[in-house]
């Protein structure tokens, strides 16, 4: 079967692997396994919340309250996690779009009632969250890594910035990109793995990327 092809379907990590094993002892209720997963997947959340949020809405979210919004969402809701129906980066990613959609909201209320966009204003309480993932999530704030690949996807066209978000960060199916894209799934594939390519001889760190 053609490589790019058989990419086009989600795949969850082998049992043996690091992921298979956290996720694994995550739903066993061992809160340093998800750590793990979390300190392994937050680049590349951080790096999405970066590119999704827009100027306005940092008036009210900062990428880093996201990000660990979604460790304390994604925690809480382990025991729903079916590592055999679907990757887990792929629902972390689906936990981050739920805390976005509703930062949103939540944000476009204060305006509504503030009249005019106001301070920054902490819409997550962000209570109880372990150091570690707080350690994390400033680390990556000052990773000059990060600061690089998201100014170059930043300059890139919007259908290839949608190309990093759907399938680079998000790690969705080729089939479901084509969809949103309203691109053929051969297309999607190859100007995926041609963009992709660019972006890491260019030097920006691979291990964002699903």
């Amino acid at each position: 079967m053609d490589p790019i092809v058989s990419q086009a379907e989600p795949h969850n990590s082998p049992d043996g692997s690091p992921t298979g094993r956290w996720v694994r002892a995550a739903k066993d209720g061992d809160a340093d396994s998800f750590s793990k997963l979390y300190e392994h997947i937050a680049p590349s959340l951080l790096t999405w919340a970066e590119l999704r949020l827009r100027p306005a809405q940092r008036a009210h979210l900062d990428p880093q309250d996201l990000v660990q919004e979604v460790w304390f969402r994604a925690w809480k809701a382990i025991d729903s996690f079916d590592p055999d129906r679907v990757p887990f980066r792929l629902w972390l990613f689906r936990v981050a779009k739920n805390v976005l959609l509703e930062a949103v909201r939540q944000a476009r209320k204060a305006d509504r009632q503030k009249g005019v966009p106001g301070p920054t204003t902490r819409l997550f309480a962000l209570q109880n969250l372990p150091d570690s993932a707080t350690a994390v999530s400033r680390r990556l704030a000052r990773d000059e890594g990060l600061k690089a690949f998201t100014e170059r996807v930043r300059k890139l066209e919007d259908d290839e910035q949608k190309l990093v978000l759907h399938c680079g960060l998000e790690g969705l199916p080729y089939k479901d990109v084509a969809e949103r894209m309203e691109l053929s799934l051969d297309a999607v594939a190859k100007r995926w793995q041609r963009l992709r390519s660019r972006l890491l001889e260019a030097g920006l760190p691979d291990q964002l990327l699903a």
